[in-house]
């Protein structure tokens, strides 16, 4: 156990110091080899970490030997273990896939753009890592500041527009961030989430910290993209380069789903956060809102990109209204879509660049007609898809069968009818591009395409793989979900 704790740091530290000698080496290959096993290293050690807190064990590191609170540390239970996992996992993953897209993509100055990657993925993982409430807001800005210049880099000059608009939204919300944080060390004097926690006056009515839960709600919910405040995604996640398209709607939502999963149960507590406050039904208002405002308009899309993008906000409300819930298999069937949902996407976005590699272009008019012409890529986007819709044997319908039953478990049996009507509402758009792509001819004055090579398909397809197999064998995420949520929960839920 000690050993795994002093491997525990490299999970950011790899990454983080990766990041910067990228920059130093030259040519396309090199910055990319070394961003490939810096994240292979990350995800070996992340499995490790989980292996060694999956029954329910806790690692903390204190930086330096300055012991909690004054000191910062690490601290790790199956809830941020289960979401490393996750980061680290589809990482390893896209970054070999990304290689012939990042060239296509971004010809020029490849060792700065990985530099970013890795350090906006360092940044997302200290996120997950830290027990320290600042240095939450530290690495939300590390990252944040990294995907700003990493969407930049889109060939399409939108792009740059959807970096700035992301830019502001991203600002406001850490902005609304620490002034939660702020308060929280007004009232406590304090910046350890354990110690906070101790100290908070959550039994005095206090307004103040209203406030500071109010502030650190909403901040999140920018970054998590729940409706209303997910005006940013769309645009960010169309224009940016095929790989981190792939890569921030695997994980950059997800991470913001765990922290604010973090600072309500383990700093606010949920006796205060749902009991003192309505926060369950604002939440569960928003999470329904999502759901049918993100369909709906993914129906409408007439790019690829776009309706994925549009996706990714109806399946961030499924996760929210799993939390909105108050129950141990609500909190559950959060964590447990959370994983899921970051396999399935990053399957249909890597399916996206393939088609985007090939055809040019992700409009639904250039999709016409490719599926003849690349069946194994529309053949995983198909089955990625039938994870989205929810349908067996997907981990997609696993994660939606843990929602129905918490919604039935917790009383709210209404909501069976919204999940199955959003699910419904996926399968059109869904199968308007397998219609599109298979069924409708290929316009006479398209070029033609060329299916990928087995190299870009092989990632995928393990992706695709993965959601099948979670589906059958779900001893991994419905056990990493289940002890992620008894971690939160600290018996507190029912």
């Amino acid at each position: 156990m000690s050993s795994i704790t002093e491997l525990m740091p490299f999970i950011v530290l790899i990454p983080l110091i990766a990041g910067p000698v990228c920059v130093l080496l030259p040519g396309r290959g090199l910055p990319w080899l070394l961003a490939t096993l810096a994240m292979i290293s990350a995800f070996i050690i992340s499995a490790f970490v989980l292996a060694a807190v999956f029954d329910g064990d806790t690692l903390r590191y204190a930086f330096g030997d300055w012991p909690p609170p004054v000191g910062i540390e690490y601290r790790v239970d199956a809830a941020n273990a289960f979401v490393a996992l996750l980061i680290t996992g589809v990482s390893a993953i896209l970054l070999p896939w990304g290689k012939p897209l990042v060239d296509d993509e971004v010809p020029e100055r490849q060792g700065s753009f990985y530099a970013l990657v890795l350090i906006a993925l360092a940044g997302l993982l200290g996120i997950t890592l830290t027990g320290d409430v600042f240095n939450v807001f530290v690495f939300l800005e590390i990252s944040s500041l990294a995907t700003y210049g990493l969407i930049a880099h889109g060939r399409d000059r939108r792009a740059l527009i959807a970096a700035f608009r992301y830019l502001i939204m991203g600002t406001v919300g850490a902005t609304f961030l620490l002034i939660g944080i702020a308060v929280l060390y007004i009232l406590t004097g304090s910046l350890n989430m354990l110690d906070i926690a101790e100290r908070l006056p959550v039994n005095e009515g206090s307004r103040a910290l209203d406030v500071g839960l109010g502030f650190i709600v909403v901040g999140l919910s920018i970054k998590l993209a729940l409706f209303p405040l997910h005006h940013w995604l769309p645009n960010a996640y169309t224009y940016a380069p095929s790989l981190i398209s792939a890569l921030i709607a695997a994980t950059a939502t997800k991470v913001a789903l765990y922290v604010m999963l973090r600072f309500i149960f383990d700093v606010f507590g949920p006796a205060y956060s749902f009991t003192a406050l309505p926060l369950a039904a604002g939440l569960m208002a928003l999470a329904i809102g999502s759901m049918f405002a993100g369909s709906w308009l993914a129906i409408l899309q007439s790019n690829l990109k776009r309706m994925l993008a549009y996706s990714s906000v109806a399946q961030v409300g499924y996760m929210v209204l799993g939390v909105s819930l108050t129950t141990v298999s609500g909190l559950t069937a959060s964590f447990l879509h959370l994983f899921n949902h970051g396999l399935m996407k990053a399957a249909l976005f890597a399916s996206a660049g393939l088609m985007a590699y090939r055809c040019g272009g992700l409009g639904m008019n250039d999709l016409r007609g490719i599926g003849r012409q690349m069946p194994w890529t529309l053949t995983g986007f198909a089955l990625a898809g039938v994870s989205l819709i929810g349908l067996p044997p997907t981990a997609g319908f696993i994660s939606k069968w843990y929602l129905l039953t918490a919604a039935v478990d917790a009383g709210q049996i209404w909501l069976v009818g919204l999940i199955l009507i959003t699910s419904l509402m996926a399968l059109l758009y869904i199968a308007r591009v397998i219609e599109i792509a298979w069924m409708q001819p290929r316009p006479d004055d398209a070029p033609a395409v060329e299916e990928a090579h087995w190299t870009l398909l092989l990632p995928v397809w393990v992706l695709v793989a993965a959601n099948f197999w979670f589906g059958i064998d779900t001893r991994l995420t419905v056990g990493g979900a289940t002890r992620a949520a008894e971690a939160l929960s600290s018996g507190a839920l029912p």
